[in-house]
């Protein structure tokens, strides 16, 4: 039976039309196997893009590395070419922070590519919406995505240990030159407090009129 399954976002919606594995038509749960259309439109700019099979894997596999090269600053090139010479792209724009996704068609077809511009916004709708394609266990069962780690050859290459070095040393240097300073400055000296005569009071002499004062021999 005939199935169709969306993944809807507020700015992308991925569409699967297709065959269903089961015969019970009254089953909302049956696999979807074989896929005959796979759609998707960006709803702020009207922009879509549709194909079959090959289609919707090239679009998954190109999302998925994209997505991780962005989040770790890497570019993250994945191979998305299928048999028959069809695969998809995503590049950057920075000029126009935009991002390029780009769908060749198979080699056998007069058709050229397509390239559909996506915001920021749309983009990371893209990546929601094959997110849930993919966590799908009704859609095509014997599809994934294979998470491997990144090749050295697209590793960006080390600091110099030189540059490295050059903060530690110039903060070493800071406090070298500040124990310095501290080391030659005078030491200051502590004296006693003088006393002066002429503001020392007065002893009390006998005579002087004081009431306790005995009388004088």
């Amino acid at each position: 039976m005939n199935i169709q399954r969306p993944y809807r976002l507020p700015n992308c919606t991925l569409t699967l039309e297709g065959m269903a594995s089961g015969t019970d038509p009254s089953s909302s749960n049956e696999d979807l196997q074989i896929i005959l259309n796979a759609r998707c439109q960006f709803l702020g700019t009207n922009q879509s893009l549709e194909g079959g099979r090959a289609f919707l894997e090239a679009l998954a596999k190109a999302v998925n590395s994209y997505a991780q090269g962005c989040l770790s600053g890497i570019p993250h090139p994945t191979e998305t070419r299928g048999e028959n010479g069809e695969w998809a792209e995503l590049t950057p724009l920075p000029d126009q922070a935009l991002h390029r996704l780009v769908w060749h068609p198979p080699a056998d077809e007069s058709s050229e590519a397509i390239a559909v511009d996506l915001s920021t916004v749309e983009l990371f709708d893209l990546v929601e919406a094959v997110d849930q394609f993919i966590g799908d266990r009704h859609t095509l069962p014997d599809f994934s995505l294979t998470l491997e780690p990144l090749s050295r050859r697209h590793r960006q290459p080390d600091e110099p240990f030189v540059q490295r070095a050059i903060p530690a040393s110039l903060g070493a240097l800071g406090l070298a030159v500040f124990a310095l300073v501290i080391y030659w400055l005078p030491i200051p000296e502590i004296r006693e407090p003088e006393v002066n005569p002429g503001n020392t009071p007065d002893l009390i002499q006998p005579g002087n009129g004081n009431p306790t004062d005995g009388p004088t021999p």
